[in-house]
C-alpha cells in the first residue's frame, strides 16, 4: 500500500562527520544550511559531506527492509509515546533483545548492535523535540480511508 502522505522524517539529517540529527534549513549550489536538533546551532554542510535523509532509512530485514519511519512508528507504540526503555549503553544482548520485540525479523547478521544504539538515539531525539507523533498521522489515515468508502 504506498502512502500518498509525506515521511514525518523528510527533512532530518544525519551527517558524517558531525554528531546528533539535523534539520535541512535551506539549499544553494553544493551548500545545504542545517540546524542541530540538540542545540540549535547552524552550519553548513558540502559537497564533501555525507548526508542522508532520515526519510531514505531502512533496516535489513531476513526477507525485506523496513523503513526507519516504521520502527519508529513501532517503537512510538510500543513505548507508549515515551522514550525508549533501553538505552544506547545496554548490553549488546539487551539491545538486540528490544529490537527483536521492535522488528522480529531484522536481519541479525546485517544489523549491528552500533546501527541499534543509532536508532534508539535518533528515536529518542525526535521524541524529546516533539517530531515524532504518529497519532497526527493516524488520524489523518482514518479520514482518507473514510472518504474512500
Amino acid at each position: 500500500m504506498e502512502e500518498n502522505r509525506e515521511s514525518i522524517l523528510a527533512g532530518i539529517l544525519s551527517i558524517s562527520g558531525k554528531p546528533g540529527l539535523f534539520k535541512s534549513i535551506s539549499q544553494g549550489g553544493t551548500r545545504l544550511i542545517v540546524e542541530s536538533l540538540s542545540d540549535g546551532k547552524r552550519n553548513v554542510a558540502t559537497a564533501t559531506n555525507q548526508v542522508i535523509s532520515l526519510a531514505d532509512v531502512a533496516i535489513y530485514g531476513e526477507e525485506e527492509e523496513k523503513p526507519l519511519e516504521e520502527i519508529f512508528k513501532t517503537m512510538y507504540k510500543m513505548e507508549n509515546k515515551a522514550k525508549a526503555s533501553v538505552s544506547p549503553k545496554d548490553s549488546n544482548n539487551e539491545l538486540n533483545e528490544y529490537f527483536e520485540d521492535v522488528f522480529p525479523e531484522f536481519d541479525k547478521e546485517r544489523v549491528y548492535p552500533s546501527d541499534i544504539k543509532k536508532v534508539i538515539r535518533w528515536y529518542n531525539q525526535l521524541l524529546e523535540k516533539g517530531l515524532l507523533n504518529f497519532d497526527e498521522a493516524t488520524e489523518a489515515e482514518k479520514e482518507i480511508k473514510e472518504d474512500a468508502e
